[in-house]
């Protein structure tokens, strides 16, 4: 009776943790699908309807693990936070601007047209506060290197308020199609280039 007992408890104990997998792994879904719609289409592609298509599940299973959109969305930002430090972590491995860090930024790809939504819809405090928490802590990660890159190793004052002036340009030029390799690395010659001009025009 005892042994029975025990074989249906670690049956049963079995079943459970397969199905907190296999829940996790549904859930897992939706929030990738989602990830991925808001860096692409903003707030605007987040229809329930269209993450079914796009998932292949139903509108029920979406409810089954998210009450609302608005709880779906807040999943979303809290996902963009972690995948920031995750970056920032990474970042922290890097050598040098070029390839390393512009290697990290590609392969954070999405991540960045995530931040691109999140900086055109900073109007709203949700989006605006998102985007200030997931910006800093990989700003502050290559802030260095990007420093050396543009001659300012002595400097990272400067070196971080050119980087804030010049990521509302950033977002703006940035699409799907344009964020390679060959455009990041034009784009840091720019801003060499600028700093280079500042330095004839002030030399001290």
């Amino acid at each position: 009776m005892y042994l029975a007992a025990s074989y249906y408890y670690k049956q049963a104990k079995s079943y459970l943790q397969r199905a907190v997998i296999m829940t996790k792994d549904n859930q897992k879904i939706w929030v990738e699908a989602g990830y991925e719609t808001f860096a692409k289409e903003g707030i605007a592609g987040l229809k329930v309807e269209a993450l079914a298509r796009k998932t292949g599940k139903s509108k029920s299973s979406f409810y089954h693990f998210f009450a609302d959109m608005e709880v779906f969305t807040e999943v979303l930002l809290q996902q963009h936070l972690h995948s920031s430090k995750e970056i920032a972590e990474k970042a922290k491995n890097c050598k040098k601007m070029v390839p390393d860090m512009l290697n990290l930024l590609l392969n954070a790809k999405q991540h960045i047209l995530f931040n691109r939504q999140l900086r055109i819809l900073r109007h709203i405090p949700q989006f605006n506060n998102c985007f200030q928490k997931a910006h800093l802590p990989v700003e502050n990660a290559f802030l260095n290197l990007w420093a050396e890159a543009l001659g300012l190793a002595g400097n990272t004052y400067l070196a971080r308020l050119l980087l804030n002036l010049t990521v509302e340009n950033f977002y703006l030029r940035i699409t799907e199609e344009t964020l390679t390799y060959e455009w990041l690395t034009a784009y840091l010659n720019e801003i060499r280039f600028m700093v280079a001009e500042m330095h004839k025009n002030n030399p001290k």
